[in-house]
């Protein structure tokens, strides 16, 4: 399964591994990505949703609707299942 999300594009990040010797190999950060359901009390429906945990964080801050609004994807489009 991708670790990218479809909702804000969160993609890994890299790095570098290293040893006590100060030896560096490259590594890869991947995003913390939960699987949520969110109730859209505008529409009266629940959507399911991949998002990371930052996301998580904003969505309950702001509202599942702004952030949408905010990261330019329609909300029909999410709650006819697109964004998952």
């Amino acid at each position: 399964m991708s670790k990218k999300a479809r909702v804000s594009k969160a993609k890994p990040q890299f790095g570098n591994y290293r040893s006590f010797s100060m030896h560096s190999t490259r590594r890869q950060f991947k995003p913390n990505m939960q699987n949520k359901r969110f109730y859209v009390p505008e529409y009266d429906q629940w959507v399911q949703l991949r998002v990371s945990t930052s996301e998580l964080r904003t969505i309950d801050k702001i509202g599942l609707v702004e952030f949408l609004k905010r990261n330019d994807i329609p909300v029909k489009a999410v709650l006819k299942g697109r964004y998952r």
